[in-house]
């Protein structure tokens, strides 16, 4: 079983920058696929970059492609988004997931783990 809070969230202005921290509890997290997702209302929920067990395989949605940096440290259990030159199409709600395998990582249904979300607002 493992526990996932995210924290980092706020409300920045176009082109600022902001830093996400998933915090995992669980001996076993250093063997999980994370994924960020983010959903706005009315829409799906959204791969943005997704990190395997080892953080040597990562995987950027479009939206995230030059701007986001996935990150992890297994032995602090968390998992880290940096997120750049943020526009105001970025503003979402922000999950962690996680799952000890995942084929489709890209597909939000298949984890089993997640956090309970932050708010990411990028407005002037």
């Amino acid at each position: 079983q493992v526990q996932l809070v995210e924290s980092g969230g706020g409300l920045v202005q176009p082109g600022d920058s902001l830093r996400l921290s998933c915090a995992a509890s669980g001996r076993t997290f250093s063997t999980y696929i994370v994924g960020w997702f983010r959903q706005t209302p009315g829409k799906e929920r959204e791969a943005v970059a997704v990190i395997n067990s080892e953080g040597n395989r990562i995987y950027y949605g479009d939206s995230a492609k030059g701007r986001f940096a996935i990150s992890r440290d297994n032995a602090k259990n968390t998992v880290t988004l940096q997120m750049n030159n943020l526009k105001p199409e970025d503003t979402a709600v922000y999950y962690c997931a996680a799952d000890p395998g995942v084929n489709q990582f890209t597909e939000y249904a298949k984890y089993n783990y997640w956090g309970q979300g932050t708010q990411v607002t990028v407005s002037s």
